[in-house]
């Protein structure tokens, strides 16, 4: 016994000594080869010396015996430690990503973005859905997925803030979540700015030769011949699939229309043929505002063609930047014609339709050459004709145009 305990403290005085100078990997390995050195009962006696458990020196010993298992420079083998709490809890992404998307916002060209939740408020969600989860863990989930850390402070979107904007944001993304769930499309619509046909600059850079530029007009009137381009786009959220009709006339109701119409007729029916209704959303100004008659006139007659009942969320005034394609589709074609001269319709097509994304995202273009009137009044008769049906919150701003019935 008096052996045992004079090995025992040996070990204790030597491991006190070197200990502090030990990283996780040497710890075990020294433990380990004390042990193997005393032969029977060796791992006994450096637990009772040491206090490292005995899982952690039949380890080491494992890794004296295998030698290579584990690089001279790493702690650990491949794959060990402690596995990511998405790892352990598969649908803990998914559920965050729920939560998190309709309080989502951000610069549509800035790959960060930031969330309107707090991570508490998050976690306690999460934990109320099942999830085990902690605050610092929520928090390092939204690094990982491009997430910054933003201070309190107020924000400017519009003028003023309208009181159901929190909740309108929640309602679009209950029905997204409800169209999607039958296979019906969501598309995202807006018109993007407007550009100059021609040798303008247009702004930011690209790789070229040292010493070389591109050569462009010192001034920015638009050419009369060539004219401005209107891109009018639809995004499919659920396909992240986009299309661009690029008008030359007058950005209307009438044209963001008739481009709905053009995706519709050349790609929504073949991707969506069993479909019973089709969702839209869109800000609240421009050529599909709430306030516009001739937008759900024309709505009207679309729904009458297609014979599907359209479905229309707008978003608050003042935060058209939260609009899905905003985000997923008109900010990459920007970043891909950035530095290039729009010299003529056919090349803003062509770098529109080359936009590539690391998701997957592809985008089928139009030209529309028709000329689209401004000014066009729709009566009270003929806005009365329109077969709308306005939900019970917001109508305003949430409704649905069903086909006429056919007499």
């Amino acid at each position: 016994m008096k052996e045992a305990a004079t090995k025992i403290a040996n070990i204790k005085s030597k491991y006190e000594r070197l200990g502090p100078f030990l990283n996780e990997r040497a710890h075990r390995m020294w433990c380990a080869i004390e042990a193997e050195a005393l032969g029977y009962g060796g791992v006994t006696a450096v637990q009772l010396a040491t206090n490292v458990t005995r899982k952690t020196i039949h380890k080491g010993l494992n890794e004296l015996k295998l030698e290579k298992i584990v690089e001279p420079e790493r702690l650990r083998r491949k794959g060990g430690g402690r596995k990511r709490a998405t790892e352990n809890d598969p649908t803990l992404l998914k559920d965050l990503d729920e939560l998190i998307e309709p309080a989502t916002r951000g610069d549509p060209e800035n790959p960060l973005r930031w969330s309107a939740k707090s991570t508490i408020k998050l976690t306690d969600e999460l934990n109320k859905k099942g999830h085990i989860v902690t605050q610092p863990t929520i928090y390092n989930i939204l690094k990982d997925q491009n997430y910054s850390l933003k201070a309190n402070k107020k924000t400017k979107e519009g003028k003023a803030d309208h009181p159901d904007r929190d909740a309108q944001f929640y309602h679009i993304s209950e029905k997204v979540k409800e169209f999607q769930k039958h296979n019906n499309p969501v598309l995202s619509v807006d018109t993007k700015k407007k550009e100059n046909i021609g040798n303008f600059k247009n702004n930011g850079e690209e790789w070229m030769p040292k010493g070389e530029w591109e050569e462009v007009n010192t001034h920015d009137f638009p050419d009369k011949e060539l004219g401005k381009a209107a891109p009018y786009g639809i995004y499919d959220m659920t396909r992240n699939e986009g299309w661009v009709n690029v008008g030359i006339s007058h950005d209307t109701a009438e044209f963001a229309v008739n481009s709905i119409r053009t995706y519709w007729n050349n790609v929504g029916k073949q991707n969506y043929e069993n479909c019973t209704e089709i969702m839209v959303t869109a800000d609240c100004g421009g050529s599909n505002s709430y306030k516009t008659r001739l937008w759900k006139f024309e709505l009207q007659k679309l729904a009458n063609e297609i014979g599907k009942s359209i479905t229309v969320c707008h978003f608050p005034p003042g935060t058209s930047k939260w609009n899905k394609i905003e985000h997923r589709m008109f900010s990459f074609i920007s970043q891909n014609w950035r530095g290039r001269p729009l010299v003529s319709l056919q090349t803003i097509v062509e770098l529109i339709g080359n936009t590539k994304t690391k998701t997957g995202l592809k985008i089928y273009t139009s030209i529309d050459k028709n000329h689209y009137e401004t000014g066009i009044k729709i009566s009270d008769e003929e806005f009365e004709s329109i077969n709308i049906e306005r939900s019970k919150f917001q109508g305003n701003w949430n409704y649905t145009i069903r086909p006429h019935s056919i007499s």
